[in-house]
């Protein structure tokens, strides 16, 4: 009987107090609260992209030739809404004597400049000293409907060499004397390489999904990187990707990721498998950087 009192007056108690859990045991997942946590997770994967491109920027080695810098400020200070976009001409321009507005590439320069020094002047003052001095020549420009602006108020020392990195880069005057590079220069041309690689591969063109956000160039560490002897530049060109990277578990996540995609030159892209050794050879040329001999040299010219 006694126990039995005992046992109610207990129960009394108790009565109204929330249950106690054992110490450790996870909460029920309530609607709310998953709800909550679904929020926190998709605002940390939205940070996370959002952060990706600088944290990027900041772990990697992200290159950025002299002459990518130029194109991106030709293309900031208004110069391919007159020389066309990219440079490649095409902008009438009434009352010149050429009809329209000279291109940056296909040799075009070699009729307008005489060397790097003419670049500059160009750039700074609208044309070289020597032209503006030139009584006809300020008669044509005046009868043009666009002039060349001179953007010496508006740009640094450095912002100019960058420039004329472009120019030259762009220019088609620089290539290589010996017969096979020569040959892989003209290849490199039919094939379109320029367009994703840069002029004379200087890289710098988006695409977004891989590893670096941009095609990699000739030049610099980049292409250490992606090549490391002749048999894996072969196969670069020949099948577009290096087991090395395809089938590494995290390089073949961006490989397959990524928007642009290095086309398989050897599946019926090229006449021969010297086509191959061409541009093999010009690609090594490039990388032993003999053309800026040749820009100094056309600086004298």
């Amino acid at each position: 009987m006694r126990a039995s009192v005992a046992s109610k007056l207990r129960s009394l108690r108790t009565a109204g107090r929330p249950a106690l859990r054992t110490r450790g045991a996870p909460e029920p997942w309530t609607a709310p609260r998953l709800i909550a946590w679904t929020a926190i997770l998709v605002a940390l994967a939205e940070s996370a992209w959002l952060l990706y491109p600088s944290v990027r920027a900041r772990v990697l080695s992200l290159e950025e030739t002299p002459a990518v810098r130029g194109y991106r400020l030709a293309a900031g200070i208004g110069c391919f809404s007159c020389h066309g976009p990219g440079g490649n001409g095409g902008t009438k321009n009434p009352g010149s004597e050429e009809g329209e507005v000279p291109a940056f590439g296909e040799q075009t320069q070699m009729m307008y400049v005489k060397g790097e020094q003419d670049l500059r002047e160009y750039i700074l003052d609208g044309a070289p000293r020597r032209k503006r001095e030139d009584a006809d020549y300020r008669t044509k420009m005046e009868a043009a409907a666009l002039r060349m602006p001179a953007y010496r108020p508006f740009l640094s020392a450095s912002q100019v060499e960058d420039l004329v990195a472009f120019l030259r880069a762009t220019s088609g005057q620089i290539a290589p004397d010996e017969a096979l590079a020569a040959r892989g220069a003209e290849r490199a041309a039919e094939l379109g390489c320029f367009a994703c690689h840069g002029p004379l591969g200087a890289g710098g063109v988006s695409n977004p999904g891989s590893f670096k956000g941009y095609i990699p160039g000739f030049w610099g560490g980049d292409f250490d990187e992606l090549v490391r002897d002749d048999g894996e530049l072969r196969q670069w060109i020949a099948e577009g990707g290096i087991p090395r990277i395809s089938e590494h578990p995290i390089g073949r996540i961006f490989v397959r990721r990524q928007v642009i995609k290095m086309p398989a030159f050897g599946h019926g892209h090229v006449q021969s498998p010297e086509d191959i050794d061409a541009l093999m050879a010009y690609l090594r040329w490039i990388r032993a950087g003999s053309w800026k001999s040749l820009t100094r040299v056309a600086a004298g010219g």
